[in-house]
């Protein structure tokens, strides 16, 4: 089992607004009192909400000036802009409703791994105020009047929540649908578990928890498997102060991992370290085996992704002494989970380290999965870059044809994205016939990529963003597993 220390307290933006709104100020007044006390006329509120965000980090100047005008030490500041730098700026792909997010999930993570038993979220229906999670750039309608792809919709719960069997069936929709055609249904789960949770008496509330949280996680991996970011981060938040309030110390992890995991989707490597390690601290006590290998394969991609090859072959080996899914001892949340899954994982985790000797053979029956196109495009990607880091130009271009066709079939645009990265490697190099071979299926495939491709790799897609509603017909298959990646 890997040590890791204590999470630290919290990072600079939540420390900096609650001491702002301690003593009643606007940002506007913040920065007209930095500005007279250090006679800099220059600095405007909008400096204040991006240091609040962390989208920026004042430096030591600004530092001293702001614990003098709120009269707190500076080694106050000081120590949470360092831990903010530690978990580094929020990436382009997160909007600004999402950098509030991110904050406010990391913090509840560092606290609760500190304390697992001693922290109290507040009201879990906090993030639900207005109807989340929202709409994501290039996110597909909510479909009306039918279920997607002709498929039988999710029986309604009858009247009384919660509805376990229902949200096990969305699951295994997950299965065979990718997030573009879910992440409307498991919205509007969740506003219904929602609208439950709210409705029931005190005594009630404790027993409707865990289904809460349940709808929740559920709800933002569809979100983020849709491209919607914010969303996902929303989904995650709410099923994490659900899962806290509840007791449930596995779930919180579970909840954590998967958010750590759409952190590093989206290039912000040191948030989903973070998450990750939070995520592993706080439930490995409770975890079993195989949800303690599945956090550890995400602290050992976030490091990875950081840089910080140690931290990641640390995880991994410790991934690799917790063996495989126990039966009857995994959650059933946790169904997706088994041994050619937790392979893949260390394959993908030795690509990102540089490493594709050993895990080509990892991440080629993955590439493979016969009925599970997601699942094969997400790590077909990563065994091309695994060729690709060999000098295997044909073999990777061959392999991400095939896993071009798998994000087609899948509908997720979480599965474009490391085709994204192979199509950045593969230029300049025209001359080759597996690459033009390859950049004339990418032009045919093009108008049948996902929506929101782009927005759930974090960076732009092979070819432009369709508006919503202008998608053509995938040509059948169907998609990848609830946990894939």
């Amino acid at each position: 089992m890997i040590p890791f220390p204590p999470p630290d307290p919290r990072p600079f933006g939540p420390v900096l607004a609650e001491l702002r709104s301690a003593r009643g100020w606007s940002q506007q007044r913040v920065a007209a009192a930095l500005c007279a006390a250090s006679g800099v006329p220059t600095l405007t509120r909008n400096e204040i909400s991006r240091w609040e965000r962390q989208r920026r980090l004042p430096g030591d100047f600004w530092l001293g000036w702001l614990a003098v005008v709120l009269g707190v030490p500076g080694e106050l500041l000081a120590g949470a802009a360092a831990r903010s730098r530690r978990l580094g700026v929020v990436p382009a792909a997160i909007d600004r409703s999402g950098s509030r997010i991110r904050t406010a999930l990391l913090t509840l993570a560092h606290r609760w791994s500190a304390n697992p038993a001693g922290v109290r979220p507040g009201s879990p229906l906090a993030d639900l105020a207005r109807p989340r999670p929202p709409a994501g750039p290039g996110s597909r309608p909510p479909r009306t009047g039918g279920p997607p792809s002709g498929r039988a919709a999710p029986a309604a719960s009858g009247g009384r929540w919660p509805d376990p069997a229902g949200l096990a069936e969305l699951r295994r929709w997950d299965d065979l649908l990718g997030g573009a055609d879910l992440a409307g249904h498991g919205a509007r789960r969740l506003r219904r578990a929602a609208r439950a949770y709210r409705a029931a008496g005190p005594a009630d509330r404790r027993r409707l928890l865990p289904a809460l949280a349940e709808a929740a996680q559920l709800a933002g991996w569809l979100a983020a498997d849709a491209g919607q970011v914010t969303g996902g981060l929303h989904g995650y938040r709410l099923a994490l102060r659900a899962a806290v309030a509840a007791g449930d110390r596995a779930f919180a992890g579970h909840v954590l991992g998967a958010a750590s995991h759409l952190l590093a989707g989206v290039g912000d490597p040191a948030g989903a370290l973070a998450l990750a390690r939070s995520g592993y601290a706080g439930s490995r006590a409770v975890a079993s085996p195989g949800l303690r290998a599945l956090l550890l394969h995400r602290v050992a991609f976030a490091a990875a992704l950081a840089g910080r090859s140690r931290a990641a072959r640390q995880a991994l080996a410790a991934a690799a002494g917790c063996g495989g899914p126990e039966p009857g001892r995994e959650p059933p949340w946790l169904y997706w989970l088994d041994e050619a899954e937790l392979a893949a994982l260390t394959g993908r985790t030795l690509v990102a380290l540089g490493r594709p000797g050993p895990a080509v053979p990892l991440l080629a029956p993955a590439a493979r999965a016969p009925g599970r196109p997601r699942r094969a495009a997400l790590y077909g990607g990563w065994l091309a870059r695994g060729h690709l880091q060999l000098g295997e130009v044909e073999p990777a271009c061959a392999v991400a044809g095939a896993a071009l066709l798998d994000a087609v079939r899948s509908g997720s645009p979480r599965a474009v994205g490391q085709l994204t990265e192979v199509r950045r490697r593969l230029a300049g190099q025209h001359d080759e016939p597996a690459v033009r071979r390859y950049a004339d299926l990418l032009a045919a495939a093009r108008p049948y990529l996902p929506v929101g491709a782009a927005a759930g790799a974090g960076a732009p897609g092979p070819g432009r963003p369709r508006r919503a509603g202008r998608t053509p017909r995938r040509p059948g298959g169907t998609a990848g597993r609830t946990g894939t990646g």
